[in-house]
């Protein structure tokens, strides 16, 4: 007896093979302009954070972080600087990330929050909330101590630095930010934690290319 035998035409086949091209295609475009988003966002938190300065000075005649009058000026709930006598000095001392509550630095998020430049938690006590963090997740902030540079090389009134961003992602901001070229310019990167501890001019780490998959530092000098 002769069976009858079913199976997809070429036709069928064709059909389903384009139909997983077209969603293949819509999943990669998708993620692409996810990827996109981030980058913007993360470019906007290097040009967000000289308009706060900016801004802060237009209004109070003084650098956040750095305003000796900030208890005046914003709210009698800041935090002081320690030394007293290096606020108003004119410089936003401190590591970047510092985690020092009486670091300029540090207190740079405090003063244009509380003057409502900036959105975010006031409490420097808060360890969670109270760090300034880009799209990613990240650590964000901002120094122009020459002691505390850091990266070798970057120059700059104020260095902006941002964390955990990935390598495809710190070469895409360098194109659309700088030169494209991340061991030079005005955007910098390094690798995440190669910085040490304690900081000075002449120690700060050289300026790296970064792979796509590993997390880096990204700084810029504005």
């Amino acid at each position: 007896m002769k069976r009858n035998q079913s199976g997809f035409t070429l036709i069928e086949i064709a059909i389903v093979l384009v139909i997983i091209g077209l969603l293949l295609g819509g999943v990669l475009k998708g993620q692409e302009l996810i990827n996109s988003a981030k980058v913007k966002n993360l470019a906007s938190d290097f040009r967000n954070i000289p308009l706060y300065i900016y801004t802060y000075q237009d209004k109070y005649h003084a650098l956040p972080g750095d305003d000796p009058l900030a208890s005046i000026h914003v709210s009698s709930a800041v935090t002081a600087t320690t030394p007293a006598n290096d606020a108003g000095n004119g410089r936003i001392d401190g590591k970047w990330d510092s985690t020092t509550a009486t670091d300029e630095s540090f207190l740079f998020w405090q003063h244009v929050r509380l003057s409502g430049i900036a959105a975010g938690i006031t409490d420097t006590t808060d360890t969670v909330g109270y760090p300034a963090r880009n799209t990613l997740g990240g650590l964000m902030g901002v120094t122009n101590s020459a002691a505390e540079l850091p990266i070798a090389g970057l120059k700059g009134s104020y260095i902006v630095c941002s964390s955990s961003i990935i390598g495809k992602f710190a070469k895409q901001l360098d194109v659309a930010l700088d030169d494209g070229d991340p061991t030079k310019g005005a955007m910098m990167s390094i690798l995440d934690g190669s910085h040490p501890s304690a900081l000075v001019g002449a120690t700060a780490p050289a300026a790296v290319v970064p792979d796509d998959t590993s997390l880096y530092t990204v700084c810029m000098g504005s």
